[in-house]
């Protein structure tokens, strides 16, 4: 069977996309795990099957580059935005489904606007903070981000004694840059590695940044693969509504995979 596959990126952050609409995409975890790979395979940091849903633009199946379902992926959220409208789906906005539930994107030139789940709470503590933006996120602050070793402490805490038994944790570590202003390097459960960037954790870290230091939106999160911006709006004590994930997403190459 060949299939056509296209390649996206949103700061650095990498996917296959397929369309999907016909559903004829035989899901296995061992053939979306090979197509991910990055010797082997076509090489991404997810894949993303975009169909068909009743009463929404498309829907969007996010699948962690281990091949297993995942949580919602922002990045990959923007990406598919742009995938659907490069399709001639819709254009300007979309109103899509996901599997964290209903978003809408905007496209404006190179920039994708995505809205992002309602968060209900953060939980807040001396050294971390550990919230829900779509994906689960632990999100801790350094004074030198280039020189954490995101791998090893990022794998520690994801598979530790408080977030392992729960299904493992996102795990972002941030510096300061300065008001309103972070740099963020993020080790991403299912891909089990660091990412160039990743969209629900800039957001989770713009909020952690907003609770504990009352900056106002928008903030600017940089990231090894670009810069993104995250606005908001603070609802209550840990409560953020209207939420933004703003940043660029581009098609990088198309092609035909046999499988």
């Amino acid at each position: 069977m060949k299939i056509t596959f296209y390649k996206y990126q949103g700061t650095g952050n990498d996917f296959v996309m397929i369309d999907d609409r016909d559903q004829t995409f035989p899901v296995s975890k061992q053939l979306i795990a090979s197509i991910c790979h990055r010797r082997f395979g076509i090489g991404s940091d997810g894949l993303i099957l975009l169909q068909n849903a009743e009463g929404y633009d498309f829907r969007m199946v996010y699948f962690n580059a281990d091949g297993g379902e995942g949580s919602m992926c922002g990045n990959g959220g923007r990406c598919v935005v742009r995938f659907a409208s490069d399709l001639g789906i819709f254009s300007g906005s979309t109103r899509f489904i996901a599997v964290d539930g209903e978003h809408e994107g905007t496209v404006n030139d190179d920039i994708i606007r995505l809205k992002m789940s309602h968060v209900q709470e953060v939980q807040h503590y001396p050294e971390f903070d550990f919230l829900n933006t779509g994906s689960p996120h632990y999100v801790t602050y350094v004074d030198h981000v280039e020189e954490v070793d995101v791998v090893n402490l990022g794998s520690e805490i994801r598979y530790g004694s408080v977030y392992g038994p729960q299904g493992g944790t996102n795990v972002n570590f941030v510096e300061v840059i300065e008001e309103n202003h972070l740099s963020v390097r993020t080790y991403e459960r299912g891909v089990e590695d660091e990412t160039f960037s990743c969209g629900t954790g800039v957001t989770a870290c713009a909020l952690s940044a907003n609770l504990r230091n009352g900056w106002e939106s928008p903030i600017t999160v940089e990231t090894i693969g670009g810069t993104l911006e995250v606005a908001y709006e603070k609802r209550g004590d840990g409560e953020y509504g209207d939420i933004y994930l703003i940043g660029p997403a581009v098609r990088v190459f198309e092609g035909s995979l046999d499988i």
